[in-house]
């Protein structure tokens, strides 16, 4: 797997490294046909809804700390987190590929559960098989994303919608233009697959922050 893409620019919207939506790879998709297929799609009816934003209310915002580990109890995902930088050609470099249990959360943005939109990504696939994020294109809005945290807290998002963008029709303001309030991105490879060339676009999930558990707290 190829490092993310990004743009190399500064978004003016978000005050951030516009990350662009390159993140192709499929290597595990062998040649021959022998893999078993396409990690799940999301349905249209998880799609972001046109017009105004969405009205649920997002938990109390959360003071700094880097995520250790995420779990998102649906699609049986539990893995440590990597803070992620930027590659000498401006992409968002990918967690390692050695380790397929692996999640990477970008370190220039906010932390999840602060005020604002974090971004996470990690493998749909490697060379030895299904990797960390093959599984969230199953997901369904309501379903739950719990960040544990260096603090020793740990974040309480909910889904709110997901998406399948092409690569070269990726909606940069939306994913991540700044939110008023705590906002969560997963994104992995998604959409088509071509031989040759990997994933033709990114999978994007959309979650808000809906409480907490803080340091020594039991949860709510």
């Amino acid at each position: 797997m190829r490092g993310v893409g990004v743009g190399g620019r500064r978004s003016p919207w978000s005050g951030a490294i516009a990350l662009g939506a390159t993140m192709v790879v499929g290597a595990w998709l062998v040649q021959d046909g022998s893999g078993p297929g396409l990690p799940p799609s999301p349905s249209a009816a998880e799609a972001p809804a046109a017009g105004p934003a969405r009205a649920a209310l997002s938990g109390t915002p959360l003071a700094a700390s880097a995520p250790t580990r995420i779990g998102i109890p649906s699609i049986g995902v539990d893995a440590p987190v990597a803070g992620l930088g930027l590659d000498p050609d401006g992409h968002l470099a990918t967690p390692s590929d050695q380790d397929r249990n692996l999640a990477g959360w970008y370190r220039a943005g906010v932390t999840p559960g602060q005020s604002g939109t974090a971004l996470m990504v990690g493998h749909v696939d490697t060379a030895a098989g299904p990797a960390v994020f093959y599984g969230l294109g199953s997901l369904h809005r309501g379903d739950r994303i719990d960040v544990s945290r260096r603090d020793g807290g740990t974040a309480y998002f909910v889904v709110d919608a997901l998406e399948v963008y092409a690569k070269t029709a990726f909606p940069d303001r939306q994913v991540y233009g700044r939110a008023a309030d705590p906002q969560l991105r997963l994104i992995t490879c998604g959409g088509a697959f071509a031989k040759g060339r990997g994933y033709q676009g990114n999978l994007v999930v959309y979650a808000h922050l809906v409480g907490s558990r803080r340091p020594g707290w039991g949860r709510p």
